[in-house]
């Protein structure tokens, strides 16, 4: 799972970045959703491909326009056999997310995305990308502590945290797991904050969002699958939105960087 860079690491050059506060909320209404009560809204199911995406994540790049995302309701019902048996593929040992949990993951996004303006698609693509939807993943520590289910920099919410692990996870953990990956915690960003410091006013934010997300930082050529940690992420992250489920991956960014032309900066 990738780690959160340096706080102090701006989005972009020219950008520069908001102070470091939780309870974080889109500012930009061209793209803040804080009315997620429709939960058929996109075009269903959509296609479980893969399509690399490469370049600056706008749709001029041939990036997915938000018209092309999935409905919220389909994606989650997709990803439940995932949900269920993530812990279990992480670890063996770790107790898989149960019925009672993935509810509460429903029940979180929904309540971070109203709080926020982040599009609870966007925050379920980031939940799966970054833990499968295991309530008791691993807190990694790449440089930076990212415990619970968005892998979040350095936030308190987690169900395994220093070998201690909760069964069942409580509903009130799995919501501070979403809502710091989401809103922000002392420590660093959320997604919201993440989507602020692209400032676009467009659907190219939510794939910038989520590199700044995933990095800190859009590499200052502007192409989404530079700089470091995960090449392939915002791709990742716009095909999970336009229905990839379980499709074989077509990005090569990470396995063969030079097969994409990733610059490190």
């Amino acid at each position: 799972m990738p780690s959160r860079t340096s706080p102090d690491v701006p989005s972009a050059a020219n950008v520069k970045l908001a102070a470091r506060v939780t309870g974080e909320k889109v500012s930009n209404s061209n793209i803040a959703r804080f009315d997620n009560s429709n939960i058929q809204d996109g075009v269903g199911d959509g296609v479980d491909s893969y399509t690399l995406y490469l370049g600056s994540g706008s749709t001029s790049a041939g990036w997915p326009d938000k018209s092309r995302w999935v409905s919220f309701e389909n994606m989650f019902n997709n990803y439940k056999p995932q949900m269920f048996a993530a812990c279990g593929n992480q670890d063996s040992r770790i107790p898989n997310t149960d019925g009672p949990e993935v509810g509460a993951i429903w029940d979180g996004i929904q309540m971070t995305s109203a709080a926020t303006g982040v599009d609870h698609r966007f925050v379920l693509a980031i939940l799966m990308q970054e833990s499968h939807g295991c309530v008791r993943v691993n807190t990694t520590t790449g440089g930076v502590r990212n415990p619970g289910l968005m892998q979040d920099h350095n936030g308190v919410g987690s169900c395994n945290d220093n070998h201690t692990v909760q069964k069942p996870c409580p509903s009130a953990t799995i919501y501070q797991m979403i809502r710091e990956g989401t809103a922000g915690t002392s420590s660093g960003d959320g997604l919201a904050n993440c989507i602020n410091e692209s400032g676009h006013g467009d659907v190219s934010d939510f794939y910038r969002g989520a590199r700044i997300y995933n990095s800190g930082s859009v590499s200052s050529t502007g192409n989404l699958q530079s700089n470091i940690a995960t090449h392939c992420y915002a791709s990742d992250i716009a095909n999970r939105l336009t229905g990839w489920v379980s499709a074989p991956s077509r990005c090569t960014c990470d396995s063969n960087p030079s097969s994409c032309g990733v610059v490190n900066n």
